[in-house]
């Protein structure tokens, strides 16, 4: 199956370096994830490179839950986990009524008036975490995430907005963050496969790729390690805000 694959070289470039930023991402530099689906875009048409993009994210999850198993804060994961596998579902359900172009813009702009509310509430003190901390915000924010990731392949600004909104330490969301995309990415495959995405084709290409993807992993990890805690939420609330741009404006 491999031997039918073929790229020029810019597409090799561009495949090698998403599978290289979704281990970097996987690793411990969680707002990365955006890279990758911009890279895989090159190659492929949007709604098609979900289907390339989610063997590799699978084995990203599997070296990070590996990993990070021990600093999983269950309450939080639980809390996003269950609305975000419904939100799978429901995203599936939309697929045939609403285009990427007509939701991602819409999303896009819900995640920056969120980013614009977290740092009114790093000015305003704990006036506002009444309303990030409750069930029904991480209830919201997890049906978007689950919606997003299945319609536009784009979960990771929602979630790393909800754990920075009910301030995971470092470590502690990178582990979290593992558990809760693993899962995700695992309930995503059927409705994948049953929407032609994910197939032999996209599988054979991931097979290759997959050592990309360990080896980013490795090199996230190491990063993040060396990022001081404001550094690491500062930098994840601008990947976020570049991901959140790019549902509003997308390429191609």
């Amino acid at each position: 199956m491999f031997s039918s694959i073929h790229f020029s070289t810019l597409g090799w470039l561009a495949v090698t370096g998403g599978a290289l930023a979704i281990g970097l991402n996987k690793g411990g530099l969680t707002g990365l994830g955006v890279l990758p689906i911009l890279l895989f875009a090159v190659v492929f048409p949007a709604r098609e490179s979900t289907g390339f993009v989610l063997p590799l994210l699978v084995v990203g999850d599997l070296c990070a839950i590996g990993v990070y198993r021990r600093v999983v804060i269950w309450k939080v994961f639980w809390t996003l986990l269950l609305p975000a596998l419904a939100g799978v579902a429901l995203g599936y359900t939309l697929m045939g009524r609403i285009s990427e172009r007509a939701f991602g813009p819409l999303i896009g702009w819900i995640i920056l008036g969120l980013i614009a509310v977290q740092l009114a509430r790093s000015w305003l003190g704990r006036k506002l975490d009444s309303i990030f901390e409750s069930r029904e915000f991480g209830l919201a924010m997890g049906v978007l995430a689950g919606m997003t990731t299945m319609i536009a392949n784009a979960a990771g600004p929602v979630a790393n907005l909800y754990f920075l909104s009910v301030r995971l330490p470092k470590w502690n969301l990178i582990g979290t963050s593992a558990w809760f995309f693993f899962v995700i990415n695992l309930w995503k495959i059927p409705f994948s496969a049953r929407l032609g995405l994910t197939n032999a084709y996209s599988l054979s290409l991931g097979l290759w790729l997959a050592p990309l993807v360990i080896l980013g992993f490795f090199g996230g990890r190491f990063l993040a390690a060396k990022m001081p805690q404001k550094i690491f939420d500062t930098f994840l609330l601008i990947c976020t805000g570049i991901g959140a741009v790019r549902l509003v404006w997308p390429v191609g």
